[in-house]
């Protein structure tokens, strides 16, 4: 889910987050710089980084950061990506190791350029980091590899204890926002996930033009999916050429939907303006 990058509008107090810092922040950031590792969160330059960093948690981007789609919400670079890179495996999985972290949230680019969509690489990744990080429980955020189930059963095949897809945004909205996923074809990727017995989880930005109604018809689908946890944000526009914010969600509707989604079963629900994707993702594993 997008972040606050590059935001020039003034935003509403309900916004505004503290500058991250702190010892393990800084010891984060020299590491992933020393090892050439990418991070969602600097990429996205996530308003939670700071605590999440702090907290013995933080999200790595593999693959590189370029992407082979162009969503028009994501400020990664849509670009010919570089050749994949089949030594960071264990580049991420020692850095992980020196941080000693509890969790870990492992994203990635899109790589529609390579047959299997990065699917073996996204396997040899988990394997690596738990072959060094025995005790580090992980959640990796995917791809929907086009919802070919013989490609996410290669990343559901390596057990990490929590696999997310983000639908994104309400089924009318898709189109607009997405350049290759589809709103069917991320929730037959979230059954996939649930009916092989592993935490299914994904989240939903806010703000682009969305009904009340129409979040409520997603979380029905991702629920019948087989979603157990949900995460819901507000979008801002990362890059001036990207979607615009068609409004900002009231921290009070969000505790309106965060409400909703509890009564409809989800086992864990984060819901306010700040939430991104990989927020308390600790958490999440217990659902």
């Amino acid at each position: 889910m997008t972040d606050i990058s590059n935001t020039k509008e003034r935003l509403p107090r309900w916004m505004k987050s503290q500058l991250p810092s702190g010892e393990n922040y800084s010891k984060v950031k020299r590491l992933i710089t020393e090892h050439k590792l990418n991070t969602i969160c600097t990429s996205g330059n996530c308003p939670n980084k700071g605590e999440c960093w702090n907290a013995g948690t933080a999200s790595f981007m593999i693959m590189g950061d370029r992407c082979t789609r162009n969503c028009r919400f994501c400020y990664v670079q849509n670009l010919i990506p570089e050749p994949l890179d089949w030594d960071e495996p264990r580049r991420l999985a020692e850095t992980i190791q020196t941080l000693n972290l509890k969790h870990c949230v492992i994203t990635s680019v899109d790589r529609d350029d390579v047959p299997d969509g990065g699917a073996r690489f996204w396997a040899e990744t988990i394997r690596k980091i738990k072959e060094l990080n025995p005790n580090t429980t992980m959640e990796t955020l995917i791809p929907d590899f086009h919802a070919k189930k013989e490609l996410v059963q290669i990343v559901i095949d390596a057990k990490p204890e929590v696999i997310s897809h983000n639908l994104e945004t309400v089924k009318r909205l898709t189109p607009k926002i997405r350049s290759t996923a589809r709103y069917d074809r991320s929730l037959k990727v979230i059954s996939y996930i649930a009916q092989a017995g592993v935490v299914a989880k994904s989240g939903i930005m806010l703000g682009l033009g969305e009904t009340p109604e129409e979040v409520l018809e997603a979380m029905d689908d991702l629920k019948a999916a087989g979603c157990k946890v949900l995460t819901l944000g507000q979008y801002l526009q990362p890059d001036p050429h990207l979607m615009k914010v068609v409004e900002y969600i009231t921290p009070e509707q969000f505790d309106i939907y965060r409400k909703e989604a509890y009564k409809r079963g989800f086992r864990y629900v984060e819901s306010s303006p700040l939430v991104r994707s990989s927020y308390h993702a600790e958490r999440h594993v217990n659902a």
